[in-house]
């Protein structure tokens, strides 16, 4: 009796555990979704919003950021079309997401995201790598 229920905990732990980090994963693609949008709807405060305190801390207002932004990230500024790629959890607060995207230009870029999950609760992204590509693979 006692391994039948073990042997159903076990799987059960596994799938909470897994489900934990579904959410965490939702919610920072959340995040990325809600800039990206704010962005296409020209809601500059509003994409600021989802960026982390050491981003705001290096670019303090929104002109710096979006300075930033339209200079060194087009892609991530008005893309054509997104999807989200591989995605690592670091840790339940800590999240890595690749998202690929297909710029103004029309040509593929994939934007790596890092996120942290902040005290009142919201991921919010303190970094992005960017770079052209030909294609990729997911």
């Amino acid at each position: 009796m006692r391994r039948s229920l073990l042997a159903l905990a076990i799987p059960a732990l596994y799938a909470s555990m897994a489900f934990a980090g579904d959410a965490e994963i939702k919610a920072a693609q959340s995040s990325i979704d809600s800039q990206l949008k704010a962005f296409r709807a020209g809601d500059n405060a509003a994409a600021y919003s989802f960026a982390a305190p050491n981003v705001k801390r290096i670019f303090p207002t929104l002109e710096n950021f979006m300075n930033m932004v339209t200079g060194a990230y087009q892609p991530v500024h008005q893309p054509r079309s997104y999807a989200f790629g591989k995605v690592q959890e670091l840790s339940p607060t800590s999240i890595i997401q690749q998202v690929i995207i297909v710029g103004a230009d029309g040509k593929d870029y994939e934007a790596v995201y890092t996120l942290e999950l902040q005290p009142d609760g919201v991921f919010r992204i303190t970094g992005v790598s960017l770079r052209a590509a030909n294609s990729f693979s997911t």
